[in-house]
C-alpha cells in the first residue's frame, strides 16, 4: 500500500517533509535531487525519494500487478511499466508484483546482483520510507474494507463447520468411554487438549 502510494504517478512531497527524509537517512550523501517542479513551490516526486534507496547498478523493467496487455511501449497510461535504470526509477507504480512476490522483482534482483547485504538495506529503507510517509500523509479506511468476500466467508464457515464435526466426534467418544488419555494426562487434559488442537 505505503510503496503504491509514494509511486504513484501525482504523488509529490514539499520540501519539508523531503528535507526530513533527507535528515533521517542514514546513508544520505549531502547531494540534494533537482525538484521535478520548481514553481511556484519546489516538489520531488516519490519516485525521487525511492532512487535515494535502490542501489546503483541495478536495471529493471516489470510490470505492475494491475498491467492491462493493451497498453505497450515504456510510458503506460495507467503508469505500469516499472522502468528501472542505474537505480532510478524512470517510469512505473512499485507494488508487491514488482517489489518481491516472484522471481525477477525488484528485492530479487538487488539479492542477485548486489548482495544479501544491499537487500537487507533495501529491504529496512523501504520499511522506513513507507512508515514515514504514511505517518506524514495518512491513510483511512472504511468499515467495508474488513469485510471479507463470499469466497473467504466460505472457507471461514466450511472451517469452523469441520472443527465442530471434530469436536462432536470427540464429544461421543468421551461419552461412549472409548476416548484414551495421553501419557501423562488425565482424561480430562487429553479431552481438552485434542479439542484445542
Amino acid at each position: 500500500l505505503g510503496c503504491i502510494k509514494i509511486t504513484k504517478r501525482d504523488t509529490f512531497i514539499e520540501k519539508d517533509v523531503f528535507m526530513n527524509i533527507l535528515m533521517w537517512w542514514e546513508d544520505f550523501d549531502g547531494k540534494i535531487p533537482s525538484p521535478t517542479i520548481l514553481k511556484p513551490r519546489p516538489l520531488w516526486t516519490g519516485k525521487q525519494v525511492f532512487n535515494l534507496i535502490i542501489p546503483r547498478q541495478i536495471n529493471l523493467i516489470r510490470y505492475s500487478a494491475w498491467h492491462s496487455e493493451s497498453e505497450t511501449g515504456f510510458i503506460t497510461p495507467g503508469d505500469t511499466c516499472v522502468r528501472i535504470e542505474k537505480g532510478e526509477v524512470l517510469s512505473g507504480t512499485l507494488c508487491k508484483k514488482t517489489l518481491g512476490t516472484s522471481s525477477g522483482s525488484l528485492i530479487h534482483v538487488i539479492w542477485e546482483e548486489v548482495g544479501p547485504d544491499a537487500a537487507r538495506k533495501f529491504l529496512g529503507h523501504t520499511q522506513w520510507l513507507v512508515n514515514y510517509w504514511l505517518l506524514q500523509q495518512g491513510f483511512s479506511i472504511g468499515i467495508g474494507d474488513t469485510i471479507a468476500d463470499a469466497a473467504t466467508m466460505e472457507t471461514i464457515n466450511e472451517t469452523i463447520s469441520k472443527a465442530k464435526a471434530e469436536v462432536n466426534q470427540l464429544i461421543q467418544l468421551a461419552h461412549q468411554k472409548a476416548l484414551e488419555a495421553e501419557p501423562g494426562r488425565t482424561m480430562m487434559e487429553s479431552f481438552e487438549n485434542r479439542v484445542n488442537q
